[in-house]
């Protein structure tokens, strides 16, 4: 089987959030799609391990902030790989509150929409939420989603492993001797190549790994330079 037949399918990215005892949460998801349009319905598909599944499982709501794509890697390393038991993602995001009493991200976000969970189906690793919608909204006339595919090929984003379109990484092959090599963050698979740089973090390409400022920290999840190993 050729899994890569997977990437042709069409995602976005948008940032999840819900409450558990009173506390507020989200994450990025990938997979989020309209159901129905009478009544309107809408599922989304949540990590069983995530904080956010036992947000959700508990209230029985949340809200779907479809992000932009001026959305800076911080802030998607922020929601995709922090775990909310214990640091406060919202901390420092503009948001509004919902009908639903839930917190809507306005940060770089086109629209959101508001559901109200009336079924879910155990898929194993994942479980997809079905939610009747109760509201929805745009944000910013003018912003145009973020698509999977941008924030792959543009962004150079990767996807964590509690995501249901993860796939580990094919072994890469070795370049041209000269060439600076490549390096990968143990924490979220990010790539830092040298050929690219990092514009977002204000590096020009040609910059090796070796050349980044210490304080240089990995443009998804923050991690430091130590957390960072030669690819291959």
């Amino acid at each position: 089987m050729n899994k890569s037949a997977l990437y042709k399918l069409s995602y976005g990215l948008y940032v999840i959030t819900s409450r558990k005892e009173g506390r507020f949460n989200g994450q990025i998801a990938n997979t989020v799609f309209q159901v129905t349009s009478d009544p309107p319905t809408l599922a989304v598909s949540i990590n069983k391990s995530n904080y956010t599944f036992e947000c959700i499982s508990s209230c029985r709501q949340f809200v779907v902030s479809i992000l932009a794509e001026t959305a800076p890697m911080p802030m998607i390393g922020t929601f995709g790989f922090k775990c909310g038991r214990n640091f406060d993602k919202l901390d420092g995001i503009a948001v509004r509150t919902g009908i639903t009493g839930l917190p809507i991200v306005i940060d770089h976000c086109a629209a959101f929409i508001e559901a109200e969970v009336t079924h879910e189906f155990d898929c194993g690793t994942h479980t997809i939420f079905l939610g009747r919608i109760l509201d929805a909204g745009i944000l910013d006339p003018a912003a145009e989603p973020m698509t999977y595919a941008y924030y792959h090929k543009v962004k150079g984003g990767k996807a964590p492993k509690s995501a249901p379109t993860y796939q580990a990484p094919a072994p890469q092959p070795p370049g041209p001797a000269a060439q600076a090599p490549r390096y990968v963050c143990s924490v979220c698979g990010y790539v830092y190549d040298p050929a690219l740089g990092d514009p977002e973090g204000k590096i020009n390409p040609g910059t090796s790994f070796a050349e980044l400022p210490a304080d240089w920290v990995c443009p998804v999840c923050g991690a430091g330079k130590d957390r960072f190993t030669p690819e291959g």
